[in-house]
């Protein structure tokens, strides 16, 4: 307990959790009353595995309507957003729409989330950037088929505005979902490189929620429903066993995805990560990996991860007690600060290469000339930036940049 802290936690109104658990979805809608869904999703799922058709037939035996909208895409966009709401609105025929369902990763539930702003009224998601202006939007059930974003449990949509080729945030708690449905079974057949990119993506949030600015001193900007606040003793108490499962399950589950209790496991990981970071926020990791995504369009969880260890290093220094839990958590053993601050660095960004990542920012293509840039642009994200512990943000992003450039760490001979 820390009697200091000032909570605001915000999770999903129902989590089902477990292989098999997405046969019970049906009776669930049925109990909630709900009549007549959207299963937002992309082609992949409707082509190549049985869930969709799974889904609508047992619906249409409880005498639940769904219509099918499988044009998702990665890094859904603005424009995307707004011709699902035209397609979804006709597709209905005057029927009234009264939940959505999302299955895939991410970009899907992203996708899913704008759609339970836009589709009662068909206003462009636009509208909704900034403030949502206390819209009620329609209740979502979320069923993610990786394990790494944590969308399940988050209050954010993140869509790409095309006219000026930005991410822009939708954000409100009421955008959570009220159903978060874990089920390992749909992460079974993700690929190796998606499986990595999950995997340290998830592993991020843990660890940058658990080291990030506490809730005490979180600037919530007078909101009474901020959607994200600080850390805090609950926040930590989830980040803490999604970091333990990652470091069993992380790298194995890459290297052999045929081992079904480490899919289970990092599912479960997935989902505690985005209980800590989905209230917690992030900070300067995710700052600066949107700065590199901006150059090198590579994924989220690659961008993530040849940053991460860099940004522990500078961390160390504040976080003392927390680096002393961590090299146990990790598997380290038991270590002094000074020790674990070295350490835990060193073991992540091992991490990193035997995901097949690059671990510095040379090998992840970025060039010299660019770092200021970088370092601008990660400063830009003012939310982040905010949250970044240290006393002198500005410099220690320009250390943490010119050291990934480098791949050089404290704890390095």
């Amino acid at each position: 307990m820390r009697t200091e802290d000032l909570i605001h936690f915000c999770a999903p109104a129902r989590l089902v959790m477990g292989c098999g658990t997405r046969a019970q979805l049906p009776a669930l809608v049925q109990r909630l009353g709900w009549r007549c869904g959207v299963l937002v999703t992309d082609r992949f799922f409707t082509q190549n595995t049985p869930w969709v058709r799974e889904y609508v037939e047992a619906a249409r035996v409880r005498q639940i309507d769904v219509i099918v909208f499988n044009g998702g895409e990665p890094d859904p966009s603005t424009v995307l957003c707004d011709e699902a709401t035209a397609s979804v609105r006709q597709k209905a025929e005057g029927r009234v729409i009264d939940h959505v369902i999302a299955l895939g990763g991410g970009s899907n539930i992203d996708l899913a989330k704008a759609l339970c702003l836009t589709l009662p009224g068909g206003q462009p998601i636009k509208d909704f950037v900034g403030d949502i202006g206390g819209v009620q939007p329609l209740p979502l059930v979320a069923m993610p088929t990786t394990a790494g974003t944590g969308s399940e449990a988050t209050p954010g949509a993140i869509l790409i505005d095309p006219e000026n080729a930005t991410k822009i945030a939708v954000m409100d708690n009421a955008l959570r979902p009220q159903i978060a449905l874990v089920d390992p079974e749909f992460t079974y057949s993700c690929p190796p490189r998606v499986t990595a990119d999950a995997g340290i993506d998830a592993f991020t949030h843990a660890i940058e929620s658990f080291l990030t600015l506490d809730s005490a001193l979180y600037d919530r900007q007078g909101h009474a429903d901020p959607g994200y606040s600080g850390r805090s003793a609950l926040t930590m108490l989830f980040a803490r066993e999604s970091m333990r499962l990652c470091a069993r399950w992380m790298v194995p589950v890459y290297q052999d995805g045929s081992l079904k209790e480490g899919r289970a496991a990092m599912a479960y990981a997935s989902l505690y990560a985005a209980l800590s970071y989905g209230s917690a926020g992030l900070n300067a990791v995710h700052g600066l990996a949107y700065a590199i995504a901006a150059q090198t369009h590579k994924s989220h969880g690659s961008t993530n991860a040849v940053m991460l260890p860099y940004v522990l290093d500078e961390i160390a220094a504040v976080r003392p007690h927390e680096f002393v839990e961590l090299a146990d958590v990790l598997g380290l053993g038991a270590m002094t600060a000074a020790e674990a601050s070295r350490a835990v660095p060193l073991r992540v960004r091992e991490w990193v290469g035997q995901l097949g990542i690059a671990t510095d920012l040379k090998a992840f293509g970025i060039a010299e000339a660019a770092l200021e840039t970088m370092v601008k642009d990660g400063l830009a994200v003012v939310r982040l930036a905010k949250a970044f512990p240290v006393a002198d943000v500005p410099a220690a992003y320009r250390r943490i940049v010119l050291k990934a450039f480098a791949g050089r760490l404290s704890g390095d001979a």
